[in-house]
């Protein structure tokens, strides 16, 4: 199976002015699209050569671990954006984080925090436990939580490349754009299907 860039839900200019066209011709059109050529290359002639980018994140070590995670986790950072997103959650998703976090409110400042803090290139995820309960895992470089049997439901990149072009050495600020881009209707979806 060859992997393929996935096309973008909006323009490239669309999530200015919180993250840049310059920011994303780079990230999604520069290194995503090297995640993906160099997994290809890794891929020919292995047990993975037909794998499912989640079966190539469960299983996989070493090079073809690393692209491959690498292009399932921006994959699911990109799609989460939309132009005028932000807000708030609601249903079945804020209940559960209200029932995780205590509010909506407790939840974002707990994501960010750990977002700030993590050291180094990394990812921060939103994701169900087995039992459903929603949990904030950081992770480095490009480790996934689903090795740990949790399912994704919200990542946020915070490896440099993400943000230095738009916020510099700023990550919080960065973190601060993040919230006001995230598309609560999927991100809801994800976690139904949870």
């Amino acid at each position: 199976m060859e992997h393929k860039l996935p096309t973008l839900s909006y323009e490239l200019s669309a999530l200015e002015p919180y993250i840049s066209k310059n920011t994303l011709e780079f990230h999604y059109g520069k290194h995503h699209q090297a995640y993906i050529t160099n997994l290809n290359n890794l891929i020919k002639g292995t047990a993975f050569e037909d794998a499912s980018l989640e079966d190539i994140v469960k299983h996989a070590e070493g090079g073809i671990f690393n692209n491959g995670a690498q292009v399932y986790n921006h994959t699911f950072y990109f799609e989460a954006f939309k132009p005028k997103g932000g807000g708030e959650p609601k249903g079945k998703l804020l209940a559960a984080i209200n029932s995780s976090f205590n509010s909506f409110d407790n939840f974002k400042a707990e994501f960010s925090k750990a977002g700030a803090t993590l050291f180094g290139s990394g990812w921060v995820w939103l994701a169900a436990d087995s039992a459903g309960k929603l949990n904030i895992i950081q992770k480095k470089n490009a480790e996934n939580p689903l090795r740990d049997g949790y399912v994704p439901i919200l990542t946020m990149d915070v490896w440099e490349h993400a943000y230095y072009l738009d916020t510099q050495n700023a990550r919080p600020k960065y973190i601060e754009n993040f919230w006001q881009l995230i598309d609560w209707d999927l991100i809801e979806t994800r976690f139904e299907k949870s």
